[in-house]
């Protein structure tokens, strides 16, 4: 007798999330027959060009400012790099400082590492428990070489907010360009780069139901940086490359949605993320929440089951599509670096599961959830 397919509960959205229905429908016709090269002169060429700045009009729109001051990219990635690498004067690297903190995405940090081995100065913030970094400790850390200070405006891991207008209020009063990795906060939380009056913010699609391959970076008006692909000036002479029209039409495509329907998700996604911390907690003895408890992302859950590994728990829970807090590089398990950071010790770092919820959830799956990780701890923790 043919066993029953188990439902699967996806709870990995900080990873990716799923290209939503709209957006996909929104590229179909970029796929086939309008297939034109945006830099051509012909319809064909005109529509693909018109699609574009439409794109581009919907994520200015979800950021709040002006289209030109939107560049299309490949990823998240690519338009970190633009900002880090773009800022420095390559023929005598040695005078510029960028500042950062410890927490950073990889985009930020191994980027931050390569120009530190060109001669860049490179500070590198230490954070508290919650994973905050002090403003107070950004203004102490400023020099007359400072071209940059680049910190996130959430993390991937805990979801913990900074203060990043509160550091970027410091930067100006320097004079100090300001950059903010928004690529897990854009599409979760109200993201105004006016409000937070940044210089710069990154943008990646597949966090906000959008397509992989696609990214956008906020340059405000005013601000230059240094190409970091030259050739036949697309993108306002910022990021040469014929421009991918597919994937640029459904980032616009779900930076709209995104607007249209941002605070019933936050609504959703808080109660969602809260249902599931409650049960756990409550089911669970001696559970440690990893990050800030009130000051985080809405749809972000990461806690640890101190003396067990996060891994293992997974592993025997294939129902549940989650990450831990620690990552296996060359068949050895490290503790995250983020974790790693706030200090959390490795006998409760290694047990740190991230449960990231998204708008497709029920309350039925996070219920089932919570029961699958109550009941494995528990047989676990029993021996069995």
């Amino acid at each position: 007798m043919q066993k029953k397919n188990r439902s699967l509960i996806y709870l990995d959205h900080n990873a990716t999330t799923p290209v939503a229905p709209e957006v996909a429908r929104i590229m179909i016709p970029f796929i086939k027959e309008e297939f034109g090269n945006p830099s051509s002169n012909y319809r064909l060429g005109a529509k693909a060009k018109e699609a574009i700045e439409r794109a581009r009009r919907e994520v200015a729109l979800l950021l709040r400012c002006r289209p030109d001051e939107v560049v299309f990219t490949s990823c998240g990635t690519e338009s970190n790099n633009m900002v880090l690498k773009g800022l420095i004067d390559l023929k005598y690297p040695e005078k510029s400082h960028i500042i950062t903190c410890a927490v950073e995405h990889p985009a930020i940090l191994n980027p931050a590492l390569f120009l530190m081995e060109l001669g860049v100065r490179i500070t590198v913030l230490p954070v508290d428990r919650y994973g905050l970094v002090d403003p107070d400790e950004v203004r102490k850390s400023i020099s007359p070489d400072t071209v940059l200070i680049s910190i996130m405006l959430a993390n991937n891991e805990t979801g913990t907010l900074q203060p990043v207008r509160e550091i970027a209020n410091i930067a100006r009063e320097n004079r100090i360009p300001v950059h903010t990795d928004a690529a897990q906060a854009v599409g979760k939380l109200e993201v105004d780069v006016n409000d937070l009056c940044v210089d710069f913010l990154t943008v990646a699609g597949h966090k906000l139901y959008g397509p992989k391959g696609i990214g956008a970076l906020f340059i405000r008006d005013g601000m230059h940086i240094t190409s970091l692909i030259h050739g036949a000036g697309q993108e306002a002479g910022k990021r040469a490359g014929t421009e991918n029209v597919i994937l640029a039409t459904g980032l616009g495509a779900a930076c709209h949605i995104a607007g249209k329907r941002l605070k019933h998700d936050i609504q959703h996604l808080g109660e969602l993320r809260n249902r599931l911390q409650k049960l756990l907690f409550e089911g669970l003895d001696g559970l440690v929440l990893n990050g800030h408890p009130d000051n985080r992302l809405p749809n972000t859950l990461n806690f640890s089951v101190p003396g067990l590994e996060g891994g293992k728990i997974l592993d025997k829970i294939p129902e549940i599509m989650a990450s831990t807090g620690a990552a296996c590089h060359d068949r050895t398990v490290r503790l995250s670096h983020v974790l790693s950071a706030m200090e959390v010790p490795p006998e409760i770092g290694m047990g740190a599961l991230r449960l990231t919820v998204g708008r497709e959830n029920t309350m039925e799956q996070i219920e089932e959830a919570a029961q699958l990780i109550i009941n494995q701890v528990k047989r676990i923790r029993h021996g069995k």
